[in-house]
């Protein structure tokens, strides 16, 4: 009869598996690694240490990542991007081989960037719809099991507009059915931007209402919520607003927009960071995983880039003799934000950056 009711979903015959990798990713004390950065992100990272961009920079850096000692005991799946997919270790392994070793779920980065709507106000839609279908089926035979597609949303007086919100929701909608069809986890990721002058208040409506229309058209297209994840922003004030919060009220205002919207039965939500220093994203995981304020159904996790990486990156700087130090940096970024999202972090972990890692209009 599970079986039965299983065929009205876009999985079809791949309920079981999707289920068991979503919830094998939101394993309580874990997390998420983003190192899904294009080429020409990465290079923009590695240009601010001095490091040429070249392949065998990002191979070795990403080599460092993987290579952490006891980093599955913190890390649950790592988001790749194409090229990383495809390259190895030092010692001859695969990175697909090395993670897999590791217990870490292999996830991969399937859209094609932003494009202005039309009649939009610049608002943005995400690309790579078309053969999107044709490289599920690929990356899953390379060993992927789960898969990342973002879209953006502004904050202004017009923003986000109708159609943009039409548009966006129906585009990972659609996304989520494919990666489903083909035996890959979605994770749906509407982001919400930090860009603008709004205050919390306004972003909390604008997300619930973001959400909204994102679940409206996941229950569309028949996609499996147990057999997904949701990457969300958490709920903060515009950058350029000036307002200053605490993570208890970041936490309240993000797990109640939560509530509002995203069903029980959705395994795990994995934040992204959006701009925010590694010390603020850990300290509001933390304390989101600290209120009590509202039921959480969810594991409440991380699936970040900037905040796990960017003292990694520094430690780094492209040198072979920082390659252990790097790893030591590495590791106590993952178990400091394993630690928040068991609600146990303490603020001022060695290794910690506060230094703010926002960009306006940041695209990967």
């Amino acid at each position: 009869m599970t079986e039965d009711i299983y065929q009205r979903y876009a999985c079809g015959a791949h309920a079981a598996e999707l289920i068991q990798n979503a919830r094998r990713i939101a394993t309580p004390g874990k997390g998420i690694l983003a190192a899904d950065e294009s080429t020409g992100t990465i290079g923009s990272r590695f240009q601010k240490i001095n490091v040429p961009n070249e392949e065998e920079n990002r191979r070795s850096y990403r080599e460092l990542l993987f290579s952490t000692p006891n980093i599955s005991d913190h890390i649950s799946g790592v988001i790749l991007f194409e090229e990383t997919l495809n390259q190895s270790a030092e010692d001859g392994r695969t990175f697909v081989e090395l993670l897999n070793q590791l217990g870490i779920v292999i996830g991969i980065k399937v859209d094609k960037g932003l494009k202005v709507i039309p009649g939009t106000d610049a608002e943005q839609t995400t690309q790579g719809l078309t053969d999107l279908d044709v490289r599920c089926k690929k990356y899953y035979e390379s060993g992927a099991r789960f898969a990342k597609w973002r879209a953006v949303y502004s904050i202004s007086a017009t923003k986000p507009s109708q159609v943009a919100l039409e548009e966006q929701s129906r585009n990972l909608a659609r996304y989520a059915a494919i990666c489903q069809e083909n035996g890959l986890v979605p994770i749906v990721e509407p982001e919400v931007l930090m860009d603008g002058s709004h205050d919390i208040d306004t972003c909390a409506s604008v997300s619930e209402r973001v959400y909204a229309y994102v679940v409206r058209a996941l229950h569309e297209h028949h996609v499996l919520f147990e057999g997904m994840l949701l990457k969300p922003n958490m709920i903060l004030p515009g950058a350029d607003s000036g307002q200053q919060v605490t993570p208890d009220l970041i936490a309240w205002h993000t797990v109640r927009t939560l509530a509002n919207t995203i069903p029980p039965n959705v395994p795990g939500i994995m934040f992204l960071s959006g701009g925010q220093s590694e010390e603020e994203a850990t300290l509001n995981l933390n304390a989101i995983n600290n209120i009590t304020s509202f039921p959480k159904p969810w594991v409440l996790s991380f699936s970040f880039g900037r905040a796990l990486q960017d003292s990694t990156l520094k430690a780094w700087r492209g040198s072979k003799e920082n390659i252990e130090q790097a790893k030591s940096v590495f590791h106590q970024r993952a178990r400091a934000c394993g630690q928040a999202q068991l609600g146990q972090y303490i603020t001022g972990g060695e290794g910690t950056s506060s230094s703010s890692l926002y960009e306006k209009k940041y695209t990967y």
